[in-house]
């Protein structure tokens, strides 16, 4: 098992600096304190939550407990005495959470308010009355382990609705520090178990990382000057820098690190508690090791699992006589073993099998391909039998290239996780469809391996086929299997980003795509895999638009590999041919989906988008095609929200699409008029927009790629353009990814050609830049 300074992401000085800091902080202020106290009897000033651990950060609040016997002290002498403590703090401008109470109050105000309990299971002296100060740590101690049956519990839901409204530290891109699953919070969680005398308390690797995250905090302090626990985009690079680290990347990488470890040993922490927490005829003395009595001389019961592998008390354990050190396989059969029966592995084993075993020769061996392939396949069941393993150091030793990808930050907000997670999840995802492909163990293994070439500069998709080569031969795949392997993971974005930004009634596209997949074999592959890889990159990566254009692409192709004619687009529906034999424009609206239909004509697809700008709909996705009907009529079809409220009346929008087609409603006009009476806040720097005109992606259009920060009106915007410089859009393929807008558009100029003239294309390129800048 590494350190966070073995994974050279992290300075030890940087580090000793901050915690020195910490330390000398509480002292001074204990012994400022104590002058402030005075030498009173029967009363003592007690540090408690932060201050008690010693944790004072540069704008860290003191929390105080003024301690008082009762009874020989009137109210109003420790009414003065608190006074005379708590003004000078107020005046320093110090941040002060204090409270006046004897230990019988201390102790009654504890038993109902968790917070107050958490925050005097951490109880230090710093003046006074010390014999009064260890009382209150006794009895709050012993009432914490008496009512541990129903108090750990609570420790627990707490845990479980700060993850809930904060997310995972592990995998935010602006994380919180102390509230999030991963956090300082989780880890004084962890404490809390441990104080009675239920769990284990945090080991070495989570002190090691409890303290990158409060040196991280203590920096985020001092760049800031504010008591702040977010890690916002803007302070990253000065942070990174105050602790000692290249970047941002380089920071965020370190906290995935750190917060991984702790919610892993929140994990095992919970379920000590639910060991504890079980029916006293179930319980079973927590095993440290594979041989070993049961409780009053019985033996727990086992259940065999695997070969050499078994359950028990709900986990997957060694058998007695397994040996890892004669078996290289077992280490992946333990994990396929519990990942398919749903168990956990038992720390004690992961470490006996991280420690103990022989290594795997290369190439692997059939029985530990099959068991990895066996792990992959037990979906969403493998993820924390995979994490117990990461944790552990035991993947990068199976995968060295892995070591690429493990906690890398993905920049995008459309990614919920980190690479090497996403991968993981994806896997987990595609094993729904191991039934929908000819090689379900190739699937699973593109899975998890489509994004490792995010390790490397260059195009992942590149980068990532030269690792899959490297990886199919490591676990010995056979020559032929290697090349799908690769393909796949090449290929991974083929479907997804065709299907979404090329038109798929033109020829050109489905031959494309067809002489890139080249097989059945692996079209089936990539499909599923699209299909995973969006499910694992968050909700917005995939939806039901999506899912038909990539079906549809599938569906063509799929024709092409097998030497027929590709079919036809589909019809209209039976609505769209409603809305076609109205005669002029019409809407119709459908929870998120917005069809337009009306007479094919030039401009129809972008001021339809500016009446929808004009109604403050947040375009999210587009397709526009044309259908031969009684006359040729255009659909459109928007995925789109509104800013807020809801969303406006389909016989409102038609009505201003009818203006505008007829130019007595001035979109450009209004939208201005917007903009000057409302002037937004500056965001954040982006990117610069990009215009591409893309060659041979059609025969019968000039196709153009739009990629730009996401705005309001933006389609629009790029449309108009097109029009004025004399272009048609033949058909469109819109999507926004987070905050990006990747919009393609298939045009052809006034006598239905592609344009070839290069200045003409200059210009064209010049005016849409302009446009979206």
């Amino acid at each position: 098992m590494r350190t966070l300074g073995e994974t050279g992401v992290l300075e030890t000085s940087a580090r000793t600096s901050y915690a020195a800091a910490r330390a000398t902080r509480a002292a001074a202020v204990d012994e400022w304190l104590a002058r402030l106290l005075g030498l009173e009897p029967e009363v003592a000033l007690v540090a408690v939550g932060g201050y008690g651990r010693r944790e004072l950060a540069p704008a860290s609040d003191l929390d105080l407990l003024l301690l008082h016997r009762g009874g020989s002290r009137d109210e109003d002498g420790v009414r003065a005495l608190a006074q005379r403590v708590w003004y000078p703090i107020w005046d320093s401008g110090l941040p002060l959470d204090h409270s006046v109470r004897t230990t019988e109050e201390a102790r009654a105000v504890a038993r109902s308010d968790l917070k107050v309990a958490l925050g005097l299971l951490n109880a230090r002296h710093v003046a006074g009355d010390p014999q009064l100060t260890a009382l209150l740590r006794e009895t709050v101690l012993a009432d914490w382990r008496a009512g541990a049956a129903h108090r750990l519990p609570e420790v627990r839901a707490a845990a479980a609705e700060r993850a809930e409204r904060h997310g995972e530290l592990a995998f935010l891109l602006e994380p919180e520090l102390k509230e999030a699953r991963g956090g300082l919070r989780d880890v004084h969680a962890i404490h809390a178990v441990a104080a009675a005398w239920v769990a284990e308390g945090p080991g070495a690797r989570v002190r090691e990382a409890y303290e990158f995250l409060l040196d991280v905090r203590h920096a985020l302090h001092e760049v800031t000057g504010r008591a702040v626990d977010r890690l916002v985009l803007q302070e990253q690079d000065a942070v990174a820098r105050a602790v000692g680290l290249n970047d941002a990347d380089v920071l965020l990488r370190a906290l995935a690190e750190a917060g991984r470890r702790i919610s892993y040993a929140c994990d095992l922490t919970w379920r000590s508690l639910d060991r504890f927490l079980a029916p006293r005829e179930r319980r079973r003395r927590p095993r440290t090791g594979r041989t070993g009595g049961g409780v009053g001389g019985r033996q727990p019961v086992r259940r065999p699992l695997a070969r050499d592998v078994v359950e028990q008390e709900g986990e997957a354990v060694l058998a007695r006589d397994a040996d890892p050190l004669a078996d290289p396989t077992l280490i992946l059969r333990a994990a396929a073993a519990a990942a398919q029966a749903g168990l956990p592995i038992a720390p004690a084993t992961i470490e006996t099998l991280a420690t103990r075993s022989a290594p795997l020769p290369v190439p692997w061996p059939e029985a530990a391909r099959d068991a990895l392939v066996a792990l992959l396949g037990a979906g969403r069941s493998a993820i924390p039998v995979w994490e117990a393993l990461d944790q552990s150091g035991v993947i990068v030793e199976l995968i060295p290239d892995w070591e690429r990808v493990r906690n890398r930050p993905q920049r995008s907000p459309v990614h919920t996780f980190t690479v090497d997670r996403h991968l993981v999840e994806a896997a987990a995802a595609a094993a729904a469809f191991t039934r929908e492909v000819a090689r379900p163990d190739l699937l699973l293994l593109a899975a998890l391996l489509h994004d490792i070439g995010k390790g490397w500069p260059g195009d992942h998709s590149r980068t990532g086929e030269t690792v899959a080569r490297d990886v199919g031969a490591r676990i010995g795949l056979a020559p032929p299997d290697i090349e799908i392997l690769a393909g796949a993971v090449r290929y991974h974005l083929l479907l997804p980003q065709t299907a979404t930004r090329r038109d798929l009634d033109d020829p050109a596209t489905v031959e494309f795509v067809a002489r890139a997949v080249g097989s059945h074999e692996l079209l089936d592959i990539l499909f599923a895999l699209a299909i995973a890889d969006g499910h694992a990159t968050g909700p917005g990566a995939w939806n039901e638009w999506k899912a038909g254009l990539v079906a549809d692409l599938v569906r063509r192709v799929d024709a092409v590999l097998a030497g027929e004619v590709p079919p036809p687009p589909p019809p209209l529906g039976p609505e769209q041919v409603d809305l076609a034999r109205c005669g002029g424009p019409a809407v119709h609206v459908d929870g998120a989906q917005i069809t337009v239909v009306a007479p094919d004509r030039p401009g129809l697809l972008w001021r339809a988008a500016g009446v929808l700008a004009l109604h403050r709909m947040v375009i999210r996705a587009a397709t526009a095609a044309s259908y031969e009907a009684s006359e040729r009529v255009a659909v459109t079809v928007f995925t789109a929200a509104p800013e807020y409220g809801t969303a406006p009346d389909a016989r409102l929008l038609g009505d201003d699409l009818r203006r505008a087609l007829a130019g007595r409603l001035d979109v450009a006009e209004r939208l201005e008029k917007r903009r000057q009476a409302y002037q937004p806040r500056p965001g954040i720097p982006v990117p610069p927009p990009r215009v591409t005109l893309l060659d041979d992606a059609s025969h019968t259009a000039t196709v153009v790629e739009v990629r730009a920060h996401d705005r309001p009106g933006l389609l629009w915007r790029i449309g108009r353009a097109l029009g004025e410089a004399g272009l048609d859009i033949r058909s469109a393929r819109v999507e926004t990814l987070g905050a990006e807008a990747v919009d393609v558009f298939y045009v052809v100029d006034g006598s239905g050609s592609p344009i070839t003239d290069s200045r003409r294309r200059a210009a064209v390129r010049r005016a849409v830049l302009d446009a979206v800048r």
